[in-house]
């Protein structure tokens, strides 16, 4: 399959998922090695095709926001060890956490998309952290960071914000 049909090809499988699709799976479904899907997804990332990559895999982000219209940004502190409780507790009244920012005194604005929406999706993530000895990001900055919240409803949110508070991990 030639590049451009190719990245076309993985354009529509991404508008049509209805779940973050794995490198591995694009590059099965194309018959080519996981690093060309990288070198293609970063080819449509810069012709500004809304493509995140998170720790489940690829997401065409225009259906993401279709599935996800409320939003908020909360602001917490907590140590690595507490982050798989700290995602449970989203996760557990229909959130999603799209993504962990922190500030950092050089580099400024660190965002990192996780697109966590499930207790399984969280232990995922939390092995592939362990798995690679990767570092938490909140790391940088004593346990401060922020995480954008999505739901189907802004009770959602703020049932599980007020979770958060209530176990203490919220500021």
């Amino acid at each position: 399959m030639p590049p451009l049909e190719r990245q076309q090809f993985i354009v529509s499988v991404l508008k049509e998922a209805t779940s973050p699709v794995s490198g591995r799976d694009l590059a099965n479904k194309t018959k080519v090695s996981r690093q060309v899907i990288v070198q293609d997804i970063s080819v449509l990332k810069a012709k500004n095709e809304p493509i995140v990559s998170t720790s489940q895999g690829y997401i065409y982000l225009d259906k993401q926001k279709e599935n996800a219209p409320f939003r908020k940004v909360i602001v917490c502190k907590h140590g690595p060890e507490q982050t798989l409780d700290e995602l449970y507790t989203i996760v557990d009244h229909g959130v999603t956490v799209k993504d962990v920012i922190v500030e950092h005194a050089v580099y400024g604005k660190l965002t990192a998309p996780i697109g966590v929406s499930s207790r399984k999706e969280a232990d995922a993530f939390y092995h592939r952290i362990k798995e690679t000895n990767a570092p938490y990001l909140l790391t940088l900055t004593k346990g401060i960071h922020q995480h954008t919240l999505e739901a189907d409803s802004m009770d959602k949110i703020e049932a599980a914000c007020s979770a958060l508070k209530k176990a203490g991990f919220c500021i």
